[in-house]
């Protein structure tokens, strides 16, 4: 059994700074406060990519990656979970409860300390963060949850403070985040407009609810946007990207509107706060990542409005080529959804 480390020694084809280097690692025992869960199935995430180019902070050679996995429990179950039971694991350790930011330093899972989920191995997880999983999700499906489903959930409901009714744009369609950020706010009922450099990728968005979508890349995407919403402003906007659009946001929103901001993957310009926030009291607010408590609340949320996350592509076996092919996808950009690995047993029951 294998698990995929960071490695200046690839085995695979994905280069960057670091290498994937496929090898077996060893069996963590759990205590008595960790269940041993064996996982499924796990979905990538940009994080993946920026610990390979150098790009994120605490980087250790050796770490397993990967943040997203549905397991089932194999060894020392809780109280209030079974021996075989089918999980969704919180990726954000150290995270309680507090809305305002974690209450200790905060690790992820896929980097050292913390085991990752890129892996045949058993992994060792506190009981506390360790959730059923809905039972209408595919292993597939539930494997997208975690990281992409807290981010949209913490920057939708606790930081933007969406409601039904409301207007929210959502930039960058087509990622994780911002496609769960999608489904959760037409679950709730608000109206959703959306951006892409894709028109596919726009009508994909349509289908799955929302009023419509601008070009981002077009001269006038703007105006475009304001012609979709006539009359209406926006409450909140779901920003993945920074960028040039951030001096016209305010001429589009309500006053007391929010700008949740979970990443800057423009190329230029980044976030800017100018008077015209501060005169129509618009707050922009930073958005990483979730605390326990929110991950709990995102998975019975999804479990209540039977939301399915959107797949873009599975590959089944973990082995060199799965992992080229993954990573290869995730950098040409052109996915619509998540893209996951599955692994070990696929049976609707783990062998114990």
């Amino acid at each position: 059994m294998v698990s995929v480390t960071v490695s200046e020694n690839a085995t695979t084809q994905t280069k960057f700074k670091y290498g994937l280097e496929l090898k077996t690692t060893a069996i963590s025992e759990p205590t008595s406060e960790q269940s041993l869960v064996k996982i499924q199935a796990t979905s990538l995430n940009h994080r993946d990519l920026w610990i390979l180019k150098g790009m994120y902070p605490g980087i250790v050679l050796g770490s397993v990656l990967g943040s997203d996995a549905v397991a089932y429990i194999i060894k020392n179950p809780s109280s209030q979970l079974s021996l075989g039971q089918r999980v969704v694991i919180n990726p954000s350790i150290g995270w309680i409860a507090d809305e305002r930011g974690p209450e200790t330093k905060l690790a992820i899972l896929g980097l050292l300390p913390c085991p990752g989920t890129l892996t045949e191995e058993p992994i060792a997880i506190h009981h506390d963060d360790i959730v059923p999983c809905p039972p209408h999700l595919s292993d597939a499906e539930a494997a997208c949850l975690p990281i992409a489903g807290v981010t949209a959930y913490r920057a939708l409901f606790t930081k933007a403070l969406v409601k039904k009714g409301e207007h929210v744009l959502i930039t960058g369609i087509g990622g994780g985040v911002a496609l769960f950020a999608l489904q959760f706010a037409v679950a709730v009922g608000a109206h959703v407009y959306v951006t892409s450099s894709s028109p596919q990728k726009i009508q994909k968005a349509i289908a799955l609810g929302a009023v419509g979508g601008v070009n981002y890349k077009d001269e006038n995407c703007v105006g475009e946007l304001k012609k979709l919403l006539g009359k209406n402003l926006l409450s909140a906007v779901i920003d993945g990207a920074g960028g040039p659009l951030y001096s016209a946001y305010p001429r589009m929103m309500r006053d007391g509107g929010i700008v949740a901001n979970y990443g800057q993957t423009a190329d230029v310009s980044g976030v800017r706060f100018n008077m015209a926030y501060v005169l129509k009291n618009i707050d922009i607010k930073g958005c990483t990542m979730g605390s326990r408590k929110e991950f709990r609340e995102m998975v019975k949320f999804v479990d209540e409005h039977k939301i399915h996350p959107v797949v873009s592509q599975v590959w089944n076996g973990l082995n060199n080529d799965s992992i080229d092919q993954a990573y290869a996808s995730m950098i040409n950009g052109e996915q619509f959804g998540k893209l996951v690995i599955q692994f070990g047993n696929q049976s609707n029951s783990p062998k114990l």
